[in-house]
């Protein structure tokens, strides 16, 4: 059984529905186990479904779908971890 960690320590700025969202759309899509604890999801499951790769990019459409392209972005973080972080705004000097 593969296990893949989220920190999602950023998005929980947004609110607890998000964090609800979207372990009930990683659930989904992965018909894997999520556990959700303060500072990070775990998902375990089996097979290509709890990859690295496809777990950001289940991330990456979530945010999209969300509408919070714009102010997170997922990142990898350490051996079968990511990052959801957020986006740092630099304002432009005119």
């Amino acid at each position: 059984m593969t296990e893949m960690k989220i920190d999602i320590s950023d998005l929980k700025s947004e609110g607890s529905d998000v964090i609800k969202e979207l372990a009930k759309f990683l659930k989904e899509k992965t018909n894997a186990d999520i556990e959700t604890a303060t500072n990070q999801l775990t998902i375990k499951g089996e097979g290509k479904a709890i990859s690295r790769v496809y777990i950001r990019v289940l991330l990456r459409k979530f945010l999209h779908q969300q509408g919070l392209k714009e102010t997170f972005r997922a990142i990898g973080g350490k051996e079968n971890a990511l990052v959801i972080k957020a986006i740092k705004v630099t304002e432009e000097e005119e």
